[in-house]
């Protein structure tokens, strides 16, 4: 595959990489799945069952996953052919869609920050101070 191509595939294949690993850890369709696993990431007693809930926890780590399975479905490989263009894949894939969820954190943050900003112009817009009788 020329260069080109592998790096056009390199900025669009993170984006279904980071909405499936944002989706999983954030968003409120899957809260209850994510808030079992919070619990047990915090209070299993073996190590590995705490290590293997908190995947599902972790953007970035659950990130890892979702372009591994993303690989297997692909078979894109960056730079190098046979294992280390999917070794090379897999770690840029992953940087990337973090990159992705940061911006995308980001962006949510500012836009809650404007709504706060707005809701409070309008409720002091919308008071009005009441006289009192002398």
């Amino acid at each position: 595959m020329p260069i080109a191509l592998q790096l056009l595939w390199l900025l669009i294949l993170p984006i279904p990489i980071a909405c499936v690993a944002w989706t999983v850890t954030h968003e409120e369709v899957l809260r209850e799945p994510r808030d079992y696993c919070q619990q047990q990431s915090k209070s299993a007693k073996n190590v590995s069952r705490r290590k293997f809930f908190y995947l599902f926890t972790c953007e970035y780590c659950f990130s890892h996953y979702v372009a591994a399975l993303f690989l297997v479905i692909t078979r894109f490989q960056l730079l190098y052919s046979g294992w280390r263009g999917y070794l090379i894949a897999l770690f840029s894939l992953v940087w990337i869609a973090n990159q992705y969820m940061s911006i995308y954190n980001r962006l949510r943050l500012d836009i809650k920050h404007e709504q706060v900003e707005i809701r409070e112009k309008e409720e002091k817009e919308d008071y009005v101070p009441t006289r009192k009788a002398a």
